[in-house]
């Protein structure tokens, strides 16, 4: 049908259109026949196509029209459309069979979410309501310790009661973090944080794990890695954490466990890490390793009975290392042990690793020993140092390292600082610095290096002349800082920067419903010289701070799940009033709402912190302490 007779085409389509096209698509039939939206549309397509409801005869149906270009073999070379080719047909069993689908999903779909509502509720009550009963265990538990009455042997059994509930928590906490993972709730923060202090923690935790089992432990950085870093700190110590614990838990006595760190690339402001955890543990088979990430799996299901697993560890840190677009990889044999390795890729800092006060008591041309029997460690160490502009010698033995002292020492150049390794063949690191004492004198600082906990060894080293100890890997900023402790040790007149954190005489307001949480909490404080007054719900809270003079309250310790009034409501009651205090006190949630969008309403409501319960008493002194 030639397009050059508009007048007759129009009026062709547009009686079809009114006649035989149903209402509801009218508009759009006439709009798919206009002469110049088809010449518009077959510039880029081949065939352009319109669906819509036809009524003809008493019948209702489906149909399709069709629209193609049609050119002449003289036309080819000519890019505007001269005639159409027109097609009908009747779709209307595959466009109503396609369409009792799409129902179906969107059916589907809106039961799916509703069933997510309803699970995300369910687990949010329930992690409240295990919360509350776990937080007094864990409270009674560690007062009942503390107490110096409580005999030895209740104590043997309350420490066991209180690994059983940190335990029942982990738990909890496993399943609360699969639960945001499969809702899509789970969000990752950007925020620096320091590496150094990341590792430092990991390091305490799993070698003391190591040293009370009998397993060797290792910590190593390869080459350059910077001390800050931009994204999610807790995520990624998470992660860390799990793969790390399994290591310790499947591994028997007598084995060991080497955690490296090294840098893999950096590129445009973006630095790819990579952690690499090697164990000597059971191992895994070639045919379970396709199934290691799948919730609940285990390789072995007298494993839970065992060793204690949930089977979630491993899911929940695949998922969370893929946010973060990185990349978890894992070689493992039966009975030898495995291998994993995380590469994630985080922003770059530009926090200086050095500050001011650091550098202030660095004296000019500082010179350091690193003392360690690892050739890698002695490596990063000395790159860590000449980063920021130091010098610094390796040993690899106790012996070497006091040759070197000793030849400092005759030319009357001594070290300033010596990093000693603990635990090293021939003679230690207590007694190397014994030895160097007994040569040098004070006049160098020594620290001594160590990927265990020290406490065993305090007395000992302190004695042999130890100034201060510092956790594997090295950092600058660590370095420095305890070489200012020890530097300041050394020399009392130094300013001194710490405050005394006294608590003592100052009262705060506990809003909290469950009388043995609030009798708990009122122990804890007043173990700190801190003055109390309860209120069992919110309402009661804001009338308590309403009839008190202005600074009568340190700080509020608010629930949120109270009756008569929640905790956010009372908030923000206490916030509105008229006085000088309102806006400025204190209030800090203790409460088992543990999920990241309650720690948001928290803070919107006016609260200055969200402690989850059960509540550490040392984090809950840190978080007063700092409002002083």
């Amino acid at each position: 049908m030639p397009v050059g007779q508009p007048l007759c085409f129009s009026e062709r389509f547009g009686w079809y259109a009114e006649n035989s096209v149903a209402d509801e698509y009218k508009e759009g039939f006439r709009k798919f026949i206009d002469p110049e939206n088809i010449r518009k549309g077959l510039k880029s397509e081949t065939i352009l196509a319109y669906r819509y409801l036809a009524r003809r005869a008493g019948r209702e149906y489906y149909e399709m029209i069709r629209v193609a270009g049609v050119r002449n073999k003289e036309q080819r070379g000519d890019d505007r459309v001269r005639s159409i080719g027109l097609g009908f047909t009747v779709i209307d069993s595959e466009m109503r069979k396609n369409m009792a689908q799409q129902l179906a999903l969107k059916d589907a779909l809106a039961s799916a979410e509703q069933a997510n509502k309803a699970k995300t509720a369910f687990l949010s009550n329930m992690s409240h309501e295990i919360r509350t009963p776990m937080n007094a265990i864990i409270g009674l538990d560690t007062i009942a310790l503390n107490d110096p009455d409580t005999p030895e042997k209740t104590k043997d059994y309350l420490t066991k009661i209180g690994t059983s509930a940190e335990h029942l928590l982990a738990l909890i906490n496993d399943i609360l973090d699969m639960s945001r993972i499969e809702s899509g709730r789970l969000v990752l923060k950007n925020e620096e944080f320091s590496l150094s202090k990341l590792l430092e923690s990991i390091n305490t935790m799993f070698s003391g794990q190591c040293l009370e089992k009998g397993l060797e432990y290792g910590c190593h950085i390869k080459g350059d890695i910077d001390d800050y870093y931009i994204g999610d700190n807790m995520k990624l110590r998470q992660v860390l954490i799990n793969i790390l614990g399994n290591a310790v838990k499947f591994t028997p006595e007598g084995g060991s466990i080497d955690f490296t760190i090294e840098r893999k690339a950096q590129f445009q402001g973006r630095t790819t890490l990579l952690f690499a955890i090697s164990d000597t543990g059971i191992g895994m088979s070639k045919e379970f390793l396709p199934h290691l990430y799948d919730t609940f799996a285990q390789e072995d299901a007298t494993y839970t009975n065992k060793y204690g697993s949930s089977g979630l560890g491993l899911a929940i840190t695949k998922n969370i290392v893929e946010m973060m677009n990185g990349s978890i990889e894992v070689e493992s044999e039966k009975g030898k042990g495995s291998t994993f390795r995380v590469s994630v890729t985080l922003q770059d800092s530009e926090k200086k690793e050095i500050s001011e006060h650091d550098s202030a008591v660095v004296p000019d041309n500082m010179s350091v020993l690193i003392i360690d029997d690892d050739p890698i460690a002695c490596e990063h160490g000395r790159l860590v140092l000449e980063k920021i502009g130091i010098t610094a010698d390796t040993a690899l033995s106790g012996e070497e390292g006091l040759e070197k002292v000793t030849l400092r020492h005759g030319r009357r150049q001594p070290y300033n600082l010596i990093l000693v390794d603990w635990k090293m063949p021939g003679i230690d690191g207590v007694e190397t610095t014994r030895q160097i004492r007994s040569l040098v004198g004070k006049e160098s600082a020594i620290i001594i290096l160590t990927a265990y906990k020290w406490d065993d060894i305090l007395d000992e080293a302190v004695n042999a002349g130890v100034d201060s100890f510092l956790a594997k890997p090295l950092f600058a900023n660590s370095i420095l800082e305890e070489f200012e402790c020890a530097f300041r040790r050394k020399n009392p007149d130094a300013e001194q920067t710490a405050s005394d954190k006294d608590l003592t005489g100052k009262r705060v307001l506990i809003a909290e419903d469950v009388e043995v949480n609030s009798e708990i909490l009122q122990m804890l404080l007043q173990s700190r010289g801190i003055e109390t007054d309860l209120a069992p719900n919110g309402k009661v809270a804001v009338e308590l701070f309403e009839q008190s003079e202005s600074g009568h309250y340190f700080a509020v310790l608010m629930d949120m799940r109270m009756p008569e009034m929640d905790g956010l409501t009372a908030t923000r009651l206490i916030r509105d009033m008229d006085r000088e205090d309102a806006k400025t006190i204190p209030i800090i949630a203790l409460t088992a709402n543990a999920f990241d969008e309650d720690v948001q309403r928290s803070l919107q409501s006016g609260l200055n912190a969200h402690l989850t319960k059960p509540v550490k008493p040392e984090l809950l002194f840190e978080t007063l302490e700092s409002y002083l």
